[in-house]
């Protein structure tokens, strides 16, 4: 059903008084320059909201306002148009029987785009509806995925192949000669699928009757089978290609790094293999050259916390650590240190595996096993390279965190990373490791521990009503203060993926030593160093930070619990640690 405006919309406006007569003079005179819809010189020029607009039109067009983010669609319901035709018209099909479809447009007074819709959706009945721009290109993005592409090429490549693994070794070379090869094109797919729904890591994962296909998306896995699980062999040999590892190593883990394009962004991928019972998996971790070295500032790192870090990191020398486990967001940190401390007048060297960001001014060392070019043979190196600052990737073993804490000692600023669950266990490790606590105890000047949590959807957050056991845990934490606060959570919509969460932010503490600590190190007993530290009146835990986090409607309540349960935090611990701050 097609429908039109009786008049012509400026007229519209200017009759019903939404606009003056001068405005839209105005409007006209900017559309005839730049082209375009009317509309969206208004909404340029600021004489009306892009809501308003779109309320006024569909109000005289007698056809309802949609909220896009709110409704199910399902991928089926979208795909019976075609996205090039979706952006092209502004259009999203949200609804469909046999009989009809509903479409929502952001200009539903498109005659033209009305008639090439029906046209294309025919034999079904179009049905109108009205949406803003920006929630169907949020939409675009969110709904039109790659998986059908997949499916498709998935089912090309094993029809290469027959019913056997074996294939040629020239068919998955796809280099600029052959770019069309299936294997290429199903990568590239898999690829920008992975980008549009912002996954950090690809998991490409064998089966005995399936190959899954997994993406990490905000900590959290997905997941997409195929049922071609004989193709797992020429994605895997095609990726050993691109990274540049040994393609006749199937028994033994490997580790590299390629470049690649995906939806107009450069991304570094790191690759880890692993021979399974069913065969190699492969974990890629995708890094954005776009998104850069973050600030300090851009981490999520509260503003006090971050006072406080900068007058360690301005300090000449001594050992600051950032510690968290696996995916943690420590590399973000360390390098936004590295970032504030790049000056002309700093000489600094890192020790990397692998060396994840370039930085200009810096002296990066890339660990090669191979040739026994270790952690700390790079580091005895690079102390006899006069530098102001030494960044070590990882303290792995005793002798590399010797070396470190030793050079901490010699007159230079020591940073790196260690796999631990928070600051205090983090000093503990070091000892554990085997350095000495006297070492530990004059080297070390800083521990940030970090996690990451989700954040609450802006598009889809609506409050929270308490459970009966969520009240009493926070009575048992901090008492009918945090059990009366104000909670938030997201119900889900198209742009968290139904999710109700939408990106993450750094939960952190800042544990710094001083002499009451060194003094409680060098009791060697853990439990009154741990007591010694949680009574220093600027120590907050991670448990009670990201319990700032809920209060401030930033992540939920669940994520925080989540978060003091991972770290083994009890109750009455917790407790206690409230009443104190």
């Amino acid at each position: 059903m097609k429908v039109a405006l009786k008049q012509r919309l400026g007229d519209l406006l200017v009759e019903e008084r939404v606009i003056s007569n001068g405005q839209l003079q105005l409007a006209l005179e900017r559309q005839r320059e730049q082209g375009g819809k009317l509309g969206k010189a208004l909404v340029a020029l600021g004489f009306i909201s892009e809501s308003q607009l779109l309320s006024f039109l569909a109000h005289q067009l007698g056809i309802p306002v949609l909220d896009i983010s709110r409704l199910q669609i399902t991928a089926s319901t979208v795909n019976l148009l075609p996205e090039v035709h979706a952006r092209r018209y502004r259009a999203l099909v949200v609804e469909a029987d046999d009989h009809s479809v509903t479409v929502a447009m952001s200009d539903p007074a498109d005659l033209s785009a009305q008639d090439t819709l029906e046209t294309l959706l025919s034999p079904r009945r179009l049905e109108l509806a009205a949406a803003t721009d920006s929630q169907l290109m949020d939409a675009f993005d969110n709904l039109y995925r790659e998986t059908g592409r997949i499916a498709s090429l998935a089912g090309e490549l094993e029809q290469e192949y027959g019913d056997t693994q074996e294939f040629s070794l020239s068919s998955v070379l796809g280099d600029t000669a052959d770019s069309d090869a299936a294997v290429v094109r199903l990568l590239q797919s898999i690829f920008d699928d992975a980008v549009q729904v912002r996954a950090s890591d690809i998991h490409i994962e064998p089966d005995e009757k399936l190959l899954r296909i997994r993406y990490r998306v905000d900590g959290q896995l997905m997941e997409h089978t195929l049922d071609e699980f004989r193709i797992s062999n020429a994605l895997v040999l095609r990726i050993k290609l691109m990274a540049e590892l040994d393609i006749s190593e199937k028994r033994l883990p490997q580790d590299g790094r390629f470049q690649i394009q995906a939806r107009g962004h450069d991304f570094d991928v790191r690759v880890s293999t692993m021979p399974t019972q069913y065969g190699e998996t492969v974990v890629m971790r995708l890094l954005d050259h776009a998104a850069g070295l973050l600030e300090l500032e851009q981490t999520g790192m509260p503003a006090a916390l971050i006072a406080r870090l900068r007058a360690q990191i301005r300090r000449p020398h001594g050992m600051i650590l950032i510690t968290g486990p696996t995916g943690s967001g420590k590399t973000t940190s360390l390098y936004g240190v590295l970032n504030e401390l790049n000056q002309p007048h700093n000489k600094i060297i890192t020790v990397e595996d692998p060396v994840e960001y370039r930085l200009e001014r810096i002296s990066q060392v890339q660990v090669n096993s191979k040739i026994e070019l270790d952690f700390a043979r790079i580091l005895r190196t690079a102390l006899r390279q006069d530098p102001d600052i030494i960044m070590v990737g990882e303290m792995r073993d005793q002798e590399t965190v010797e070396i470190g804490l030793r050079g901490a000692l010699t007159g230079h600023l020591v940073l790196s990373t260690l796999h631990t669950n928070d600051a205090i266990s983090s000093t503990l490790r070091l000892i554990d490791m085997g350095a000495a606590p006297y070492l530990v105890a004059s080297a070390l000047r800083a521990i940030v521990a970090q996690r990451l949590v989700r954040r609450i959807c802006q598009h889809c957050e609506e409050p929270h009503p308490l459970s009966a056991a969520e009240k009493a845990w926070l009575r048992h934490v901090g008492g009918e203060a945090l059990a009366d606060g104000a909670y938030r959570r997201g119900t889900g919509c198209q742009r968290c993926n139904q999710s109700g969460y939408r990106g993450r932010i750094g939960v952190y503490e800042l544990l710094e030593f001083d002499d009451d600590l060194v003094e409680a190190l060098l009791t060697e007993d853990p439990r009154h160093f741990a007591k010694t530290v949680k009574a220093r009146p600027r120590f907050r835990p991670l448990a009670l930070a990201a319990l700032d986090y809920a209060l401030e409607g930033i992540t939920t309540l669940a994520e925080a619990m989540r978060l003091a349960e991972d770290l083994g935090d009890n109750d009455q611990a917790l407790s206690q640690q409230a009443e104190e701050h």
